[in-house]
């Protein structure tokens, strides 16, 4: 093992002005359900270009809240690619509904849309009720192409944009972000500490619908609202007495069954000072991997690489090869913690059951095989960045 600092494949950077937002809010009257979540959520909003975004508690929660706001159900079949977290396939499963895994682009590693037509073309009208397209490792999904086919087939779009935020679509000619709602009716995002925006855990759903805006931001609050507009019981039931003809103002009504998917008040704060530098961020993410694809330009033992493409907000920079286990065991030995992205979701023993086979889906199959996640990170210097490229090449000499 080398006596370098280990390199992992991700991680946080924590400033002094991090810290402060904490602090700030820690000594103030609220750690939770205070004005630091609508202060996020605002700022937010503005950085993608959504008209609305509700916080809360991590990516998966998010996922979870938009199936349930489109009315995922029992008998509803959804369409999402294998080569993602499983939490972007398991909102469906939350809701009762069924999952449908197409394969992926070899050449983007995205779900391919070919692909999505064929299986929507094999089945009467109304078979699926909507697609869960994923910006895996940071590459935009060409979401108009996608919305064009959705709207062929009548189906609802949620992007999960959790690689992704400040990312877009190499022919957007008007700089439209990833989950500015222009073609899904929902968007997620997730602030893990190795995401571009790190505020311990937490997720953001972003809409430009009004109506699922109001719904989302009942169902992450227990189903429960305080909008004396909205009130069902009369102000009588509501205040224990007769002759009321105005709510009190302890009152509040549960309308549904909804889940504590809330944020806290310090995670949003440190969320947005986070926010505040993440173009800054997105501009070194670009830099490290123009320089890995012009490493691995050319390399007989690279069969595929992210690139440096337009759009790309690289969370992840994936090489492929041959020997994937031998390399990624040669590089943990020199304190290089690379990571593998992902175990395709349809061979998890749980979507096995499902009835998902090997063979099912070839080129995400084929995909895993060779995929490796090298170091991606802003606070990645230059020094550590071509001591990972030697590495890798040295073992393949």
């Amino acid at each position: 093992m080398s006596d370098r600092p280990n390199i992992p494949y991700g991680r946080q950077h924590i400033t002094p002005e991090d810290i402060d937002a904490v602090v700030r809010t820690l000594t103030s009257d609220f750690l939770t359900q205070g004005p630091m979540i609508a202060k996020f959520e605002e700022a937010f909003a503005a950085y993608i270009g959504s008209r609305y975004a509700v916080a809360v508690a991590n990516g998966t929660a998010a996922l979870h809240l938009c199936a349930l706001a489109l009315n995922v159900a029992p008998g509803q079949r959804v369409i999402t690619t294998p080569i993602t977290f499983a939490a972007s396939a398991n909102c469906v499963r939350y809701c009762g509904g069924t999952v449908e895994f197409c394969d992926i682009d070899p050449s983007t590693y995205l779900l391919d849309i070919a692909g999505v037509r064929r299986t929507l073309e094999r089945s009467p009208r109304g078979t699926y009720s909507g697609i869960i397209p994923v910006d895996f490792s940071g590459r935009p999904v060409d979401l108009r192409a996608f919305r064009a086919l959705a709207d062929e087939h009548g189906l609802w779009i949620i992007e999960d944009a959790c690689h992704a935020p400040g990312g877009f679509f190499p022919s957007a000619d008007d700089g439209q972000r990833c989950g500015n709602g222009s073609s899904a009716e929902l968007a997620i995002f997730s602030f893990h500490p190795v995401k571009h925006i790190a505020a311990g855990e937490g997720g953001m759903i972003t809409t430009n619908d009004e109506a699922l805006y109001r719904r989302l931001l009942m169902l992450r609050t227990h189903g429960i609202t305080r909008d004396t507009a909205l009130f069902e019981n009369s102000p009588d039931l509501a205040a224990g007495a007769a002759g009321q003809t105005t709510y009190p103002a302890w009152y509040m009504e549960m309308q549904e069954l909804g889940y504590n998917y809330r944020l806290t008040d310090f995670q949003a704060a440190l969320g947005l000072s986070q926010l505040s530098r993440a173009d800054a961020g997105l501009v070194r993410r670009r830099a490290i991997a123009a320089r890995y694809a012009e490493a691995f330009s050319g390399s007989p033992f690279i069969h595929g690489h992210s690139g440096s493409v337009d759009g790309h907000a690289y969370h992840l920079y994936i090489i492929e090869v041959e020997d994937r286990v031998g390399l990624y065991n040669a590089l943990r030995e020199k304190g290089i913690f690379a990571q593998v992205h992902y175990v395709p979701t349809h061979l998890m023993p749980y979507y096995r059951r499902q009835g998902w086979k090997e063979g099912d889906l070839p080129n995400a199959e084929r995909y895993y095989q060779r995929c490796l996640s090298l170091p991606m990170y802003p606070t990645l210097t230059d020094e550590q960045q071509l001591f990972v490229i030697d590495a890798v090449k040295a073992y393949y000499q």
